[in-house]
C-alpha cells in the first residue's frame, strides 16, 4: 500500500486539469438537472424505502429483500439521506459529479490501452445525450456509481498487468473495485470478459485472440476469481428478477427464435442510437417479435457478419474496429433479451442499459478524428476548434434532452407524445395531476393506462383508491378488488381496499387485507392505522392501540397515527395522552379544523378538571370560527362551551343560538337538539362537562 498511493498520486498530479475539464463540461451540459425532482421508481430505491426512510435502516440494506440487488448503491443512498434528507437536489449533484468521474476514468483508461484520441473519446462518452436518462435519473446512480468501480477495477488490471507500481496490490485492488461495480448494478458481470480482451489488447498485438489464449492460459487463471463471483452474481440476479421483481408471465415468454430476433434488433437500435441520438424517449414502443418470418433475423445475420468481417481483418486496421464493437456486443449481453428483466413489461430497450457499453463505440469515434486530424496536419488550434464545435454540439444535444427530467410532469407528457401507448407514462402522469389536486384528469389517465393494459395492478389501485377519495365506493371496490387479484403481494392496494371495506362497515374483510398488506410489508404505517381503526372500531381497544402505536413509530410525522390514537385514547378515558397527541397533529398539521376543534372541545368539556384549560380552548375555537367564517354550526358549538367555560354566558347562548340555527338549516337534527340541550345549561348560567366515558 505504501507503494501505491504515492504511484496514484504522481498519476493524479500529471492529469487534474483535463479532468476537471471533463467534469465541468459534464456540470454544464447537465444544468437543468440540478434542480429537477423524483420520477418513477425513485420512491421504492430511495423515498419509500424502508432501508433508507423505514425502520430497516443499514442493515436491512444488507440482510432484506428491500435492497434487491443493489445494496452498494442503497448504501449510497442511506448515506446521502443522512446527510442531506430527501432534497432531490444534492441526490441530482452527486449522479452528475459520478458520471463526471466516470468520464474521467475512462479517459485513464484509454491512455492505459494506448488509444489515441482518449480524453476526445471520454468526452464524446459523457456529452453524448444517450447517457441523460442514466445521469438525470436519481434511481440510475444504479449505472453510474458502478461505472465509476468497473473502470476503476479495469485501470487497476491494467496497471497490474503492465507492472507498474505495486503489482499484486493493483490485483487486489481490481478485484475489490470489481465487487464493488457488481454490487452496485450486477449487470456489470461481463467485467472479467472485457478484462480479458484489454489484457489481449495491450499484449501479443500480432496474434488472435485464440492464439493469445494458448500462450496465456495459465496467467488467465488470475481471471478465475473475477469469474466466480460474476457467476454468482448473474445466478442470484437472475434468481432475483423471477422471483422478486416478478419476471415471468405472457410478457416473459419468448422463445428462444424470438430471443434471437430481439438481440440482433436491439444491437443495431443501440448503435444507431449512438450515431443519431434521436428521438430518445424515455420509455420505447415495445416491439413484436415474430421469429416465425425469415426477415426478421436479419438484423442478428448482419451482426453476425460484421463480426466475422471484422475478425478476418483484424490483422489489419479492424483491429480497434473488432475490440470497440466486441466490447460493445458483450457489455449489451445482458440486456439483450437472452435473460428474463422485469423492465422488458415495458420495453425490450432502454437508453440507461448502453450506459457502459457505449463507451466502445465511442470511443473508437474519437480515436479516428485524432488520427484524421493528424493525418491532415491540422495545426493544434484547428484541431482544438474541431474538438470544441463537436463538444459543444453534443452538449446542447444533452442539456436539450436533460430539460424535461426537471420536471416529472413535463417528462411523462413528453414520453407520451413520442410514446401514446406507454402505460406506465399515463399512470404515473395521474399520480402527479393527482397530487396537484386535478382529479377528472388524473382519473382519466389512469383509465387511459388500463385500456391499453387492462390487467395493470397500479393503475387498478390508483383509479380505485381516487374513486375512494371521491366517496365513490361502489365505483372504487372493483378495481380495488382486481389489483389484489392480478397482483397478490401488493400492500397499496390491500391496504386501500381495507379502507373501503371499512366505509362500507365490512369491518371483518378490511382486517383480512390489512393484514395482508402487512405481510407484504411489515412497516407500512397506514396498514397499521387503518388496522387499528378497524380494531377499535370492533371494541378490540387494547389491540387496536398496538397497531396505531407501532404506525405512529413507523412514521412519527403520521397526522392519520397521532389522530387516531387520540381518538381511541378519548373513547378509553385516557384523556391526558389523548391531548398530546393532538398537539402532535396540529404540531405537524397547523389548523387542521378536526384535530384543533377536538383538543377545543375536550380542553372545555372534559368532566376532569385537571385536563380543562377554558381560556386554552377559547383561543382555538376563536381562531377556527374565524377560519370558517362561522359558518360551521360543529365548531360554533364548541366555541359557546369554551365560552361558557370561560363564564361568559351571555356569549356562549348568542354563539349557541346561531350554532342550533345553522345545523337546523342543514337539517342536522340530531345536533340541533344536542346544542339546544346545552342552551339550556348557558342559561343557568353552567357550563357543559362531558361525562366521563366508561373503562
Amino acid at each position: 500500500m505504501d507503494r501505491i498511493i504515492p504511484f496514484v498520486t504522481a498519476r493524479l498530479k500529471s492529469s487534474w486539469l483535463p479532468a476537471l475539464l471533463l467534469v465541468a463540461l459534464v456540470a454544464f451540459a447537465y444544468l437543468p438537472v440540478w434542480h429537477g425532482g423524483y420520477i418513477w421508481d425513485d420512491d421504492a430505491h430511495l423515498t419509500q424505502n424502508p432501508c433508507i426512510v423505514g425502520s430497516l435502516g443499514f442493515k436491512g440494506i444488507w440482510t432484506s429483500s428491500s435492497a434487491i440487488y443493489y445494496p452498494l448503491v442503497l448504501t449510497s443512498f442511506w448515506l446521502q439521506h443522512a446527510l442531506w434528507g430527501l432534497n432531490p437536489a444534492p441526490y441530482h449533484l452527486v449522479n452528475i459529479l459520478m458520471h463526471g468521474l466516470c468520464a474521467v476514468m475512462l479517459w485513464r483508461v484509454l491512455l492505459a490501452l494506448r488509444v489515441r484520441g482518449a480524453w476526445l473519446g471520454a468526452a464524446l462518452w459523457a456529452l453524448h445525450p444517450v447517457q441523460v436518462e442514466s445521469v438525470a435519473w436519481i434511481t440510475e446512480l444504479k449505472n453510474t456509481q458502478s461505472g465509476v468501480f468497473f473502470l476503476l477495477s479495469i485501470l487497476a488490471f491494467l496497471w497490474w498487468r503492465k507492472g507498474e507500481g505495486a503489482k499484486l496490490g493493483h490485483y487486489a485492488l481490481a478485484l475489490l473495485y470489481a465487487v464493488a461495480a457488481i454490487l452496485s448494478k450486477s449487470s456489470t458481470v461481463m467485467l472479467p470478459v472485457v478484462l480479458g480482451m484489454c489484457w489481449w489488447w495491450i499484449g501479443n498485438e500480432g496474434c488472435g485472440p485464440w492464439k493469445w489464449l494458448r500462450l496465456h492460459w495459465r496467467g488467465l487463471l488470475w481471471l478465475a476469481p473475477f469469474f466466480l463471483i460474476s457467476a454468482a452474481a448473474a445466478g442470484w440476479t437472475i434468481w432475483e428478477e423471477k422471483f422478486v421483481s416478478g419476471a415471468v408471465g405472457a410478457d416473459w415468454a419468448q422463445s428462444w427464435p424470438d430471443r434471437c430476433v430481439l438481440a440482433g434488433k436491439a444491437v443495431w437500435f443501440y448503435f444507431f442510437k449512438l450515431l443519431w441520438p434521436d428521438p430518445l424517449i424515455l420509455i420505447y414502443p415495445r416491439w413484436h417479435l415474430d421469429g416465425s418470418q425469415p426477415a426478421a433475423y436479419l438484423p442478428v445475420a448482419a451482426a453476425v457478419a460484421l463480426s466475422l468481417y471484422l475478425w478476418q481483418s483484424r490483422k489489419s486496421w479492424a483491429r480497434p474496429t473488432l475490440l470497440a464493437w466486441s466490447y460493445f456486443g458483450v457489455s449489451l449481453f445482458p440486456v439483450l433479451g437472452f435473460f428474463s428483466i422485469a423492465y422488458f413489461a415495458h420495453s425490450f430497450v432502454a437508453d440507461h442499459f448502453q450506459y457502459l457499453a457505449s463507451m466502445g463505440p465511442l470511443a473508437l469515434v474519437g480515436s479516428v478524428i485524432a488520427v484524421v486530424m493528424e493525418s491532415c496536419r491540422l495545426p493544434k488550434a484547428g484541431r482544438t476548434a474541431v474538438c470544441a464545435v463537436l463538444l459543444s454540439v453534443l452538449a446542447v444535444l444533452t442539456w436539450r434532452q436533460s430539460a424535461p427530467y426537471a420536471d416529472a410532469q413535463t417528462l411523462y407528457q413528453q414520453t407520451l407524445e413520442k410514446n401514446p401507448n406507454s402505460w406506465m407514462a399515463h399512470n404515473n402522469l395521474g399520480n402527479l395531476l393527482l397530487q396537484k389536486g386535478e382529479v377528472e384528469p388524473a382519473l382519466a389517465e389512469f383509465r387511459a393506462a388500463l385500456a391499453i393494459r387492462p390487467n395493470y395492478a397500479e393503475a387498478h389501485n390508483n383509479l380505485g383508491n381516487t374513486l375512494l377519495q371521491q366517496g365513490h365506493i361502489d365505483e372504487a371496490l372493483p378495481h380495488l378488488q382486481r389489483a389484489v387479484e392480478i397482483k397478490p403481494i401488493f400492500a397499496d392496494a390491500d391496504n386501500n381496499l381495507g379502507n373501503a371495506l371499512m366505509q362500507k362497515g365490512r369491518g371483518d374483510e378490511a382486517i383480512e387485507h390489512y393484514q395482508r398488506a402487512l405481510r407484504a410489508n411489515p412497516d407500512y404505517a397506514q396498514a397499521h392505522s387503518g388496522f387499528g381503526v378497524a380494531l377499535a372500531q370492533m371494541g378490540r381497544m387494547d389491540e387496536a392501540r398496538v397497531q396505531l402505536v407501532r404506525a405512529a413509530e413507523i412514521q412519527p410525522d403520521s397526522v392519520d397515527a397521532h389522530f387516531n390514537l387520540a381518538n381511541l385514547y378519548q373513547q378509553t378515558g385516557r384523556m391526558a395522552e389523548a391531548i398530546l397527541h393532538l398537539q402532535k397533529v396540529l404540531e405537524i398539521r397547523p389548523g387542521m379544523p378536526m384535530a384543533q376543534n377536538m383538543l377545543a372541545w375536550t380542553l372545555a368539556t372534559w368532566p376532569d378538571p385537571s385536563i380543562r384549560n377554558g381560556p386554552k380552548a377559547l383561543a382555538l375555537a376563536e381562531d377556527l370560527a374565524r377560519a370558517s367564517a362561522e359558518r360551521d354550526p360543529v365548531i360554533l358549538d364548541t366555541l359557546a362551551a369554551a365560552q361558557a367555560e370561560c363564564g361568559k354566558f351571555d356569549e356562549a347562548l348568542a354563539t349557541a343560538r346561531r350554532a342550533a340555527n345553522l345545523a337546523r338549516t342543514q337539517g342536522n337534527a340530531p345536533l340541533t337538539e344536542d346544542i339546544r340541550s346545552r342552551l339550556l345549561l348557558y342559561e343557568a348560567r353552567t357550563p357543559f362537562h362531558q361525562s366521563m366515558p366508561a373503562p
